[in-house]
């Protein structure tokens, strides 16, 4: 459980996935394993020519369409590899020596789930090739097809990075006081990738009781491991308060769980962590 896998698909993401994959690198002190998956595309009914022509023309248009698909196969290959040997001589150029390349077919859900076990963090793209400008009527930024179903897949930290990416000087961890959220003060404290940064622990008023205790142990927690932290306890709507914290205090990084806390509702992802990936244009850090 060493390597940064950081995948990449060829989007304009993929810049910043290589960007933020080189700053891991340094902070873990750990390889990067760039890894590219090629996935079929969905075929759809009028794709498929095979039912309307007659039985003579069958068997060569048949053919035909088989090489067809071998040479898109063969340029997909070539045009992977070529992006796997770009995005490795750009974290070259950052300082990065210990690298990786791998190459997949299939589903990249599956590729990552398969390369786990290597995996310390896992790096993917907010938006993913074909999905460039399909928010700019939206009033939210679209999230990559895979995101969701990954982070209900992958055990992993996920760092979920946006069109750009610079390294970070401080982070934002949404803080809740339930068992879980102090979980993942235990990671942060033992994952080394967040050492350097100060804090920022926020809470937003609930029902809860003892809130404001909760926040004080965690805040002396991270502050016994040497962590600088300003603690805040906020109110009202929960995306919009850490939004605002956000932007009035040029948070870098956002950390924050994966789901609700209730038994049933785990099938889903939590409509809190949705909604701050969909609407932060900040990297953030999600944790299972």
């Amino acid at each position: 459980m060493n390597k940064i896998i950081a995948c990449i698909d060829g989007s304009v993401v993929t810049s910043a996935i290589c960007e933020a994959a080189a700053w891991s690198a340094k902070q873990l002190t750990q390889p990067i394993l760039f890894l590219h998956t090629i996935e079929r595309p969905q075929q759809h009914g009028a794709d498929d020519l095979t039912g309307a022509i007659g039985l003579g023309a069958r068997s060569s248009l048949l053919k035909e369409m088989a090489a067809l698909d071998a040479q898109r196969g063969k340029l997909a290959l070539s045009h992977g590899k070529e992006m796997l040997a770009a995005a490795a001589d750009h974290v070259a150029r950052l300082g990065i020596v210990d690298i990786e390349q791998k190459q997949r077919h299939g589903d990249v859900i599956d590729a990552i789930s398969e390369l786990e076990t290597e995996a310390r963090l896992v790096i993917v793209g907010r938006s993913g090739e074909g999905h460039e400008s399909a928010g700019t009527k939206a009033k939210f930024k679209v999230l990559g097809s895979h995101i969701e179903s990954l982070i209900r897949s992958v055990h992993t930290p996920l760092v979920i990075v946006p069109s750009t990416f610079s390294a970070p000087k401080n982070f934002m961890l949404a803080y809740d006081g339930r068992e879980t959220a102090d979980k993942a003060i235990d990671k942060i404290i033992s994952g080394g990738l967040l050492n350097s940064l100060a804090c920022h622990l926020v809470m937003v008023k609930n029902n809860e009781s003892a809130q404001a205790e909760k926040l004080a142990g965690a805040e002396a927690k991270l502050k016994s491991q040497g962590f600088t932290v300003t603690a805040t306890l906020l109110e009202g709507n929960i995306v919009e308060s850490l939004l605002s914290y956000q932007q009035q205090n040029a948070i870098d990084l956002l950390v924050m769980g994966a789901f609700a806390h209730s038994k049933i509702r785990q099938l889903f992802l939590g409509s809190n962590t949705i909604g701050m990936i969909e609407r932060s244009t900040s990297p953030l850090i999600v944790l299972r």
